[in-house]
């Protein structure tokens, strides 16, 4: 590696025809990094939450929500955003995230939800979106902060414990459980849900 960076080093000061080349290849890294660093940028800019409730849509409905739930206050004093939820940590599943968010940005402009009375009628549907990708990622970005080793299962109520327990000893019956699958609603209303009479 160090004679290949050496040979490049020869290559590129070296006074021929290739200092054109030397040139452009110069620019071209330099754009590149500028590039990169307004890409990543901009990507943890949208993962604010000053970001995510800069539309009415959300600040009138979910943000009102999330400030009633343990994410937003607790006794710890520990805080999960929106993205903490919503955006993968990971740098390849978070691309794919942004670009999916997209959507969201379409629908913002068709004013999908731009009402109380149609975010409510869309409720269960978002809401679905994103339990089934929990489900379907393991509830990865609910085990980027909750982690069974750190749990301690003696304070927790009986409850709880009952569930909780058995899922991290892997004795668990229920095969595939994930976190989603009963806490749903801990951070926004559940959707209503058309019961049959």
């Amino acid at each position: 590696m160090l004679s290949f960076i050496r040979r490049l080093f020869r290559w590129y000061l070296r006074p021929s025809v290739q200092i054109g080349q030397g040139i452009l290849l110069t620019i071209g890294i330099g754009a590149g990094i500028v590039l990169w660093g307004g890409f990543n940028t901009a990507m943890e800019a949208t993962n604010t939450l000053e970001f995510c409730i800069s539309c009415h849509e959300m600040e009138d409905t979910v943000y009102q929500e999330y400030k009633t739930s343990v994410h937003y206050k607790n006794p710890a004093g520990v805080r999960a955003v929106c993205s903490d939820c919503h955006v993968p940590h990971e740098w390849g599943p978070k691309v794919v995230r942004k670009i999916k968010a997209s959507n969201e940005i379409l629908h913002k402009l068709l004013g999908t939800i731009n009402t109380p009375e149609k975010f409510e009628a869309k409720r269960a549907e978002l809401a679905g979106h994103v339990w089934e990708t929990m489900k379907a990622n393991d509830s990865r970005e609910c085990r980027n902060c909750h982690s069974f080793d750190a749990m301690d299962f003696e304070h927790q109520a009986r409850r709880a414990r009952e569930k909780m327990e058995p899922v991290a000893l892997g004795t668990d019956l229920s095969e595939g459980s994930t976190c989603i699958d009963c806490h749903k609603g801990i951070a926004h209303k559940l959707p209503k849900v058309e019961r049959d009479d």
